[in-house]
């Protein structure tokens, strides 16, 4: 079983998925960031408030003993308040299409590079194909043989 389990890791397609995990996770980071801080933001002052993401409803009450903001939604849900974030799931909604995006012109480039080297391969020159033994034998000896004839 250990030697199955060391074939399957080996195997090319779970290392590259093992890369492309740890690249989509980095890369979430930066989606994140770009998300977060350049363009909710922006769509926030376009829709009236700064901070898009803690736009909720609150779905319950509130505990007697909370001394918070009733405006912070962080701090509200983590007294345990029940809450509709619907702001927080519009910044993972924008964050997904940013993503799915980036993912599609990076597909769309790959697909149009590898058309463009297979039309290039296609509209190379072949190049000669060498003569098999027996008729370049063949050769030499018509050759041998004209020139005892001289």
């Amino acid at each position: 079983m250990l030697k199955e389990f060391r074939a399957f890791i080996a195997r090319g397609n779970v290392l590259d998925l093992a890369v492309a995990v740890i690249i989509g996770a980095a890369f979430s980071k930066i989606v994140t960031s770009l998300t977060d801080d350049v363009l909710m933001p922006v769509i926030g002052k376009i829709f009236g408030g700064l901070d898009f993401s803690s736009y909720f409803l609150r779905m319950g009450p509130i505990p007697a003993n909370y001394a918070g903001s009733l405006t912070d939604y962080a701090a509200l849900k983590k007294a345990g308040v029940p809450l509709l974030g619907y702001g927080a799931f519009v910044t993972q909604a924008v964050n997904f299409v940013i993503v799915a995006f980036i993912i599609f012109l990076l597909i769309r480039t790959v697909n149009r590079a590898t058309a463009m080297f297979e039309k290039q391969k296609a509209e190379a020159p072949a190049a000669p194909q060498a003569e098999p033994a027996d008729v370049a034998l063949l050769r030499e000896i018509r050759d041998e043989l004209r020139a005892r004839r001289s």
